[in-house]
């Protein structure tokens, strides 16, 4: 095995070594994924997926009518005992005037202050390279410009549907795609909404179909059919797009079946090399992983992504609590020096816009990206892969990076550092990005230390890491 672990890293062995977190590290909950990956074989996908890979900072959106409410995305009007379904508000008494209410959400969801241009700047300023948006969540409601309902954004009963920019997908996708962004098509497999889901003759009893599929064999093949004309306009009328990335676990084979292959077949015939992640769903077409609202707790040996909200919820809440920048950065080290991605959600307002929090975090975040975002972008493990409060991260050119973690947003830099002598091995020149070349001040504990001057405090915004590039003398 390489030190250095160039992508796919589902080639190289896996590794089961516990690693240590840090306090604001959450660590992983495996049962989220799939157990079994198995790599793509079409070499267009293999590509797209190196290039995924290097990108690793990516933007999520939850956004629907459910923003009015300021309430959790769709699961409101699942009828299960869960947290997360919980009903509130005047009508949460009675199941089915809840759902009523819910659905005339529509008729009042008018975003005028919807300027995708404004979320695509702050977001590249950060440092993101991809984005992945929710084209429909699992209540049905389309925010893309489908011919398959009438519960959409650009129906004649949605006030936004007279404003220009009412097709909100195609606009975020363009607005993104012109500062560079890969571009990810969120769509929720089961939809609440349609009468082949959730047919009306039978009031629904959980997240599944609520009739037996064996028995109504016809409405089911209805239901695949409007599913595949969706995902096929998707596809065709909203230029280039790198990620179909697909939710509702509950929809795979043997009750469920969509036929997941034949329908990636078809959206690759118009969107060649197309990533397909049927997340949760172990097979073919989960061509990589989505721990949600997680870090792994170690170097995972396939392709993988957490995907986490900045704030709470993964939708918009008035005052919510949004992770500080710190934070974001330390996880964003985390998931990279153990293999992965990091996808985090922005929430937009029933007007249209992020909270100010939401824009204060991006700009804290992406100074510290402008600096240090060498150390991230293009790189994979590199052993010891971590230790303590250090994570480690290489380039194929042979740079190689050492980062260590502050303890929390006000931590200083140390006096003195003690580097792993692992990582240090044949690499005697070590600089500090931002500041300058550091002289070897000494051992300790079988570990290299440097002394600090006091003229290299603040150089690092935000002092949430610090980045040693470290390299051979003469290099």
């Amino acid at each position: 095995m390489k030190e250095y672990m160039k992508a796919p890293l589902f080639v190289v062995l896996t590794l089961l070594c516990g690693m240590a977190h840090a306090a604001d590290a959450p660590t992983g909950n495996e049962h989220l994924m799939s157990k079994d990956y198995i790599p793509p074989r079409d070499p267009a996908v293999l590509k797209k997926l190196e290039w995924w890979q290097d990108l690793k900072f990516g933007l999520m959106m939850h956004w629907g009518t459910y923003s009015q409410w300021g309430i959790v995305e769709s699961w409101s009007i699942c009828p299960e005992d869960e947290p997360w379904c919980q009903r509130r508000g005047p009508y949460s008494s009675n199941y089915f005037a809840y759902v009523t209410a819910y659905e005339n959400l529509r008729k009042t969801f008018n975003p005028v202050k919807f300027n995708p241009e404004k979320w695509a700047a702050a977001a590249k300023n950060a440092g993101m390279r991809y984005v992945v948006f929710t084209t429909k969540h699992h209540d049905g409601f389309c925010m893309f410009d489908t011919a398959q309902t009438d519960y959409r954004i650009t129906a004649p009963d949605c006030p936004f549907h007279a404003n220009p920019r009412a097709n909100v997908a195609k606009e975020v996708f363009a607005a993104f795609r012109q500062e560079g962004f890969g571009i990810g098509a969120y769509f929720s497999k089961p939809d609440w909404h349609s009468h082949y889901y959730w047919w009306p003759y039978f009031p629904p009893k959980d997240r599944n179909p609520n009739y037996d599929i064996a028995r109504y064999v016809d409405r089911w093949r209805q239901f695949k059919e409007f599913t595949w004309k969706q995902i096929e306009e998707l596809m065709t009328g909203y230029g280039r797009v790198d990620i179909l990335w697909l939710d509702g676990g509950q929809v795979k084979p043997p009750r469920q079946d969509i036929d997941m292959t034949g329908l990636a077949a078809m959206a690759r015939t118009h969107q060649p090399g197309l990533l397909v992640v049927d997340r949760t769903v172990s097979g073919e077409n989960e061509n990589y992983r989505t721990p949600e609202n997680e870090v792994p707790g170690r170097l995972l040996p396939y392709p993988w992504e957490t995907c986490m909200p900045m704030a709470t919820s993964w939708s918009y809440v008035p005052n919510d609590k949004y992770k500080s920048p710190g934070t974001i950065v330390r996880h964003l080290c985390r998931i990279v020096a153990r293999g992965g991605c990091l996808l985090l959600n922005i929430g937009p307002s029933p007007e249209g816009d992020w909270a100010p929090d939401a824009y204060d975090r991006l700009r804290k975040v992406g100074d510290w990206m402008k600096l240090n975002g060498e150390a991230i972008y293009e790189t994979r493990p590199i052993k010891p892969y971590e230790e303590t409060e250090w994570v480690f991260t290489a380039k194929g050119d042979g740079s190689v990076y050492a980062i260590l973690l502050a303890k929390d947003d006000q931590a200083t830099l140390p006096q003195k550092v003690a580097i792993p002598a692992e990582i240090l091995a044949g690499r005697a020149k070590v600089r500090l990005i931002g500041f300058g070349e550091l002289k070897a001040s000494g051992t300790e504990d079988g570990k290299s230390t440097f002394t600090i001057p006091e003229e290299a405090q603040g150089k690092c915004p935000g002092n949430y890491a610090w980045v040693f590039k470290l390299g051979k003398s003469g290099s």
